[in-house]
């Protein structure tokens, strides 16, 4: 078995430092041998992103440059259809094959949404998935909707396992909790405040040389 791959997606608009620091601490936690980066083209579960796809997948090639464990997968953005996380997985599969261990990244919110997504109890079959939480926050089944309570128990390992097989485990990790939001970030340029700190200088500097997110 191969050392297990961390799956990163999202919207990215724009992508800031707790995305990064989520993939960073996963890498350490987990034990992962890089993370796929994958903005998604048209997200299916919320409005439409306040920037084109080819922007995104821009700021995120910027924002992960200098970390060579992180990687971009840019299928996505050039796909033609909603960006459903199965679907994707399912092409990951075909990419890699089923000897590599598949590590789907989410945070807490996300994870405890997970039975709304698409064909979600099919993502088990695809691949693991880690839920990130914050310090003295524990996952808990009494706070998930019953269906993924029930697969959260019976599917809960550690992440020394993750490498044992290629899907079908959850498992949880504390990361350093940032209060940063993209919706924060596009709010304060929007009004023409600093957002600097908040998200790497090179996408800020992005940003303002490709006249984003002034209207938001």
């Amino acid at each position: 078995m191969l050392e297990p791959l961390g799956i990163f997606g999202g919207t990215f608009d724009p992508i800031h430092f707790g995305h990064l620091r989520l993939a960073e601490e996963a890498l350490d936690h987990l034990g992962l041998s890089a993370i796929l980066w994958i903005p998604a083209g048209q997200p299916p579960h919320r409005g439409a992103p306040r920037v084109t796809a080819a922007h995104r997948l821009d700021m995120v090639r910027l924002a992960i440059a200098d970390q060579p464990a992180f990687q971009l997968d840019d299928a996505e953005v050039e796909a033609a259809r909603p960006s459903y996380t199965v679907l994707t997985l399912e092409r990951l599969r075909a990419e890699y094959g089923w000897e590599r261990s598949l590590v789907l990244l989410v945070g807490a919110d996300a994870f405890a949404g997970l039975p709304t997504w698409h064909r979600w109890q099919d993502l088990f079959g695809l691949a693991h998935i880690a839920v990130a939480h914050r310090p003295g926050f524990p996952v808990e089944p009494a706070g998930l909707p019953p269906a993924l309570a029930a697969q959260f128990t019976a599917r809960r390992i550690a992440p020394s396992g993750l490498g044992h097989q290629p899907a079908g485990g959850i498992t949880t990790f504390a990361m350093t909790q940032l209060a940063i939001s993209a919706t924060q970030i596009r709010q304060l340029l929007a009004q023409g405040r600093s957002a600097r700190y908040l998200l790497p200088a090179a996408v800020l500097d992005y940003i303002a040389t490709h006249h984003l997110y002034r209207n938001a």
